[in-house]
C-alpha cells in the first residue's frame, strides 16, 4: 500500500517538511479554503500541487470535493453544483490527480461529541457519545420531534446528561458537534443548523438514494473520460443522525452503491473507523466483497462501549476489529489488481508533546506517526511472509 498522510495545506501546524520524516510519501489534500460549490482555480490546484512535490512528496488522493448539499436534497437547479464537481474532477485530472474520495452525509461530515477524551495512560482520544449526542438533539437543539428518535432509556439517559452538566460542558459539547470538524463542509450556528436541517424534511433515505444515483449520473462519465477514481466515503457514525438519512452505514449499503454503476471509476474509500463503529459490519468480509473497487483506505480501530452506539477511537492496531486481517484483504487486492492502494492512518490519540502544541483535532503528528509505524510493520510483516 501507498503510504499516505493527511495534509489540510500551508495553515497546517504540521508542515510537509514533519511529514516527509514519518516516511509517508503520498500526500491526501484538497483546497480546503473555497468554499464549497465553487470551482477550483486552476492556478492554485498546479501551485499546491508544486508546493508538494517540491517537498519530495505526491499529492496522490484528493480528500475532497465537498458534495453541495442542494445535490443531496434535490433542490432546484442542483444539478450546477453537480456540473461544477465534475469540473474539478477534470481539472484535478489534468494535474495528474485522480483518485477523488468524496462522502454524501446530509448536513454534518464526521462527528464526535469529545475531542480530547482522556484514556487510562494519558492519551487524548476521540469519542462519540451516544447518550451526550442524545442530550445536545433534545435540550440544546431542542429539533422537532427528537423524542421519537430515542427510547424511554435513551430519553432517560440523556435527560440525566443534560441534568448533570455545566454550561460550559453544553458549551463544548455544541462547538464539537456544530461547529465543522477537519474536512467537513459546513459550519453552523444552532439556528443555521436548524434551518439546515429543515431541507431535508422530505429526504428519506430512499430519496437520498436516488440524488446520489443521479450524481454519479452525471459525474462518472467525467471520471471514465479522465481516467478518474470516485471514493465513496462511508458514514461516521454508520447511523442516522438529528433525524437525517444515512446511506453509506453497513455492507448492504456499499453493495447497493455498487450496484448503482458497473463502472471501475466509481469505488470506496474503506474507512475502517467508520464501518467499525456499526457492530454488524464485518470489515474483513467488506473488503473481500468491494475488492478492486477499494481505491483509497483509511485505517483507524474504534472500541465500542457497553452501548455500542458509543465509541471511542482506539490505539491502531486495537479495538474492536481485525485490522490486520482488513491489512491481508487489502494486499491480496493489490496483488490480483496490480494496483496500489493509497492508504493513510486515520486520526490518532494526542501522546507526548501532541499535547502541548495545536494540531487540527484527531490529526496530531505523534499519535499518527505512531499509528502509521504500527501499519507499516504490519505490511511489512505481511509481504514478508506471504501471507
Amino acid at each position: 500500500m501507498l503510504e499516505s498522510w493527511r495534509w489540510f495545506g500551508p495553515k497546517d501546524p504540521i508542515p510537509l517538511a514533519h511529514i516527509r520524516q514519518t516516511g509517508a510519501q503520498g500526500i491526501v489534500t484538497a483546497l480546503h479554503e473555497v468554499p464549497n460549490g465553487q470551482e477550483w482555480p486552476d492556478a492554485e490546484i498546479a501551485a499546491r500541487r508544486e508546493l508538494i512535490e517540491a517537498a519530495g512528496l505526491r499529492w496522490v488522493v484528493t480528500e475532497s470535493i465537498p458534495v453541495h448539499e442542494d445535490i443531496k436534497t434535490g433542490a432546484p437547479d442542483w444539478e450546477r453544483y453537480a456540473y461544477i464537481w465534475a469540473e474539478n474532477l477534470r481539472r484535478l485530472a489534468r494535474q495528474g490527480i485522480r483518485n477523488i474520495c468524496y462522502n454524501f452525509m446530509p448536513v454534518l461530515d464526521w462527528t464526535r461529541t469529545d475531542l480530547n477524551f482522556a484514556l487510562p495512560d494519558g492519551s487524548l482520544a476521540l469519542r462519540f457519545d451516544f447518550t451526550a449526542y442524545a442530550a445536545f438533539d433534545l435540550f440544546v437543539l431542542r429539533r422537532d420531534g427528537a423524542q421519537d428518535s430515542y427510547t424511554a432509556q435513551d430519553l432517560a439517559a440523556a435527560e440525566d446528561w443534560f441534568a448533570g452538566a455545566d454550561q460550559p460542558m453544553i458549551d463544548r459539547l455544541t462547538r464539537t458537534v456544530i461547529a465543522g470538524l477537519p474536512g467537513s463542509e459546513e459550519s453552523y450556528t444552532l439556528d443555521t443548523f436548524r434551518t439546515r436541517l429543515a431541507a431535508y424534511d422530505d429526504c428519506d433515505h430512499a430519496t437520498l438514494r436516488r440524488q446520489l444515483t443521479a450524481f454519479l449520473e452525471i459525474v462518472l462519465p467525467v471520471a471514465e473520460a479522465e481516467g478518474a477514481k470516485l471514493s465513496i466515503h462511508p458514514d461516521d457514525p454508520p447511523m442516522d443522525l438529528f433525524g437525517l438519512p444515512r446511506i453509506v452505514s453497513t455492507q448492504a449499503d456499499l453493495e447497493a452503491i455498487a450496484a448503482i454503476s458497473s463502472s471501475p471509476a466509481s469505488g470506496f474509500t474503506l474507512c475502517t473507523g467508520s464501518l467499525g463503529a456499526h457492530s454488524k459490519n464485518d470489515l474483513v468480509a467488506i473488503a473481500r466483497q468491494l475488492g478492486p473497487r477499494i481505491h483509497f483506505a483509511h485505517l483507524r480501530a474504534v472500541k465500542r462501549e457497553a452501548d455500542p452506539r458509543s465509541f471511542l477511537e482506539d490505539a491502531h492496531l486495537a479495538g474492536d476489529l481485525d485490522m490486520i486481517g482488513v491489512a491481508r484483504e487489502l494486499l491480496r487486492i493489490e496483488r490480483v489488481t496490480g494496483v496500489e492502494i493509497p492508504m493513510r492512518p486515520d486520526h490518532g490519540h494526542r501522546i507526548l508533546h501532541d499535547q502541548e502544541r495545536d494540531s487540527v483535532p484527531g490529526y496530531p503528528a505523534i499519535g499518527r506517526l505512531r499509528g502509521l509505524a504500527e501499519l507499516r510493520g504490519v505490511m511489512h510483516t505481511l509481504n514478508a511472509f506471504g501471507i
